[in-house]
């Protein structure tokens, strides 16, 4: 499967990327242990794993870590934020590990790009029997009538761009050789300044940072209204970007 022309954006938007998105809970690590089985003595691969945001909370649980990612840009970044990880060129339709060589694959924030039957037939070959499939992602949370104005800036120009809200990667389950074993939901924020976690998260975006120049001078320019107008973001040294952090973890059989 190729690379969906708008990750070209994660090439030239790695450092936006790393500043503007959100890390994870802290009930992640507990479902990284106790659902998909990661720590002490197991090998844990991460597909899609861009600058490493979701690394922080793998090594948290211990363990042995790979990651594979495609896009350069994105790659170098994390290469020198974990120089002790396993960091491989690949994609998810063709990983660089033998068989059954690993004991939990996860996807954060990632799955939608590649949520086809080759992709799960890939992580089932690199699974270990009993092995786990963990797919995690940050969802904005709408409800804030801020983050629904956010979205409607933005959303005019994702084009045919894989996102996890169309709920288009769920077409692929059930899938055979796997069944499903969790499912979590948990609030979540993103703490920061209104110029790290609104203005760079938004040009962090893919379809966005993959704009020309002018237009995404004009994405830019009317998320910094929005800020401007809204009592509870304009001259705020710190806000609190809502999140849903939502989990589904899968058993190889």
């Amino acid at each position: 499967m190729p690379i969906h022309h708008s990750s070209r954006g994660y090439e030239t938007g790695a450092g936006a990327y790393v500043r503007g998105r959100p890390s994870y809970p802290p009930e992640t690590a507990e479902w990284l242990r106790d659902v998909l089985g990661a720590g002490p003595g197991r090998k844990v691969l991460e597909v899609g794993a861009g600058t490493g945001k979701f690394v922080a909370m793998l090594k948290e649980c211990g363990g042995e870590i790979a990651a594979v990612e495609p896009v350069a840009g994105m790659r170098e970044q994390l290469v020198r934020a974990f120089p002790d990880i396993t960091v491989m060129a690949g994609t998810a339709e063709s990983i660089p590990l033998p068989d059954g060589s690993v004991d939990a694959v996860v996807c954060a924030q990632a799955f939608h790009w590649f949520a086809t039957a080759a992709a799960l037939q890939e992580f089932h070959r690199v699974l270990a029997p009993g092995g786990a499939l963990g797919l995690i992602w940050n969802v904005r949370d709408e409800s804030k009538p801020w983050v629904a104005a956010l979205t409607a800036i933005t959303d005019p120009w994702e084009g045919d761009t894989p996102r996890y809200r169309t709920g288009n990667w769920r077409r692929v389950f059930p899938a055979p050789g796997f069944e499903p074993i969790d499912e979590r939901h948990v609030r979540h924020a993103h703490i920061g300044s209104p110029e790290d976690v609104i203005v760079k998260r938004t040009l962090s975006v893919s379809f966005i940072a993959a704009l020309p120049p002018e237009r995404q001078t004009d994405v830019e320019r009317a998320t910094r209204a929005l800020i401007a107008r809204t009592p509870e973001l304009t001259d705020r040294a710190e806000i609190a970007f809502p999140y849903e952090t939502v989990m589904f973890a899968f058993r190889k059989v």
